[in-house]
């Protein structure tokens, strides 16, 4: 039909049909549609935040560590050391586990405490910004050091305002000494007969060796604790060697359940907190990853 329409013009009868070649179109293949995948964009890596231990699977992040080494560092005024290093983790283990501790008691550190503690502080907060900014706090270390701090104080008052404020006493004095010959001598005559009392008088004129009263553990010698609350009221002991020299010592008065003066209250509420954090750090699960 193209060429005809192209040919010049000729006269064709209308009784003599036009031969037409008529040409079967070739099978329809259907075309195999490949479908090519484009690739798949790759999953996006995530990298571990480093750590440096983990207190029943809460992290304690290496920055906030190192955070904490720098202040301490700064506030002791010495340089990196291993001694350093352990206080520094030690220190964020007992946070996080009274923190913990402060969370399953129900504490909630919401955004109203934390605001309320940044308050406290007295400072603007351009003044704020900057001492975050000296002392190397990103916003998150600064409010994850807040919420940690405030969780784990809450904890650490109800552990010590929980201590009784009495405990068994005794009320003691002593003879202290230089020399181990000179111990003899006075623990020689106070088994001739000589008074406890009048000795101490002559070796310490001040206190006449009046230790006064003091619970378990409030000695800063260990040596004369085991001895003295074994001892009965009027009865002294034989030489005990210590650090400090050559002690003989004696019980006044003793007392199962005897009021702690302020300083002696602190002694026992301390020991408390020791003692519990000792009991936790044993029964809790604690990965470190420092040396």
């Amino acid at each position: 039909m193209i060429l005809y329409g192209c040919s010049p013009t000729v006269d064709i009868p209308t009784s003599t049909p036009l031969p037409i070649k008529v040409t079967e179109p070739p099978d329809q293949v259907t075309p195999e549609i490949i479908e090519e995948k484009s690739p798949s964009p790759e999953e996006p890596t995530i990298t571990p935040v480093p750590l440096v231990a983990m207190v029943n699977g809460e992290g304690i992040l290496l920055e906030d560590y190192q955070i904490e080494l720098t202040l301490y560092q700064a506030a002791v005024g010495t340089s990196l050391a291993t001694s350093n290093i352990d206080i520094v983790i030690q220190d964020l283990i007992d946070e996080v586990l009274l923190a913990q501790a402060a969370n399953a008691s129900g504490y909630v550190v919401d955004e109203v405490v934390v605001q309320s503690r940044i308050r406290e502080l007295g400072l603007s907060p351009e003044q704020l910004s900057q001492w975050k900014k000296e002392n190397g706090y990103s916003e998150d270390a600064f409010l994850r050091a807040m919420k940690r701090s405030i969780a784990a104080a809450w904890m650490r008052d109800q552990l010590v305002e929980g201590v009784s404020e009495t405990a068994e006493q005794v009320h003691a004095q002593q003879i202290l000494l230089y020399n181990l010959s000179e111990a003899e001598s006075v623990y020689a005559q106070l088994q001739a007969g000589v008074d406890f009392s009048t000795l101490a008088a002559e070796y310490d004129p001040i206190t006449e060796g009046d230790l006064g009263w003091f619970p378990r553990g409030y000695l800063t010698v260990s040596e004369l604790d085991e001895v003295l609350f074994t001892l009965e009221p009027g009865s002294y002991s034989s030489i005990i060697e210590t650090p400090l020299g050559f002690h003989i010592v004696q019980v006044l008065e003793r007392d199962d359940s005897h009021p702690l003066s302020i300083n002696a209250l602190q002694v026992v509420q301390l020991q408390s907190l020791t003692q519990w954090l000792k009991d936790r750090r044993e029964d809790n699960e604690i990965i470190m990853f420092l040396p």
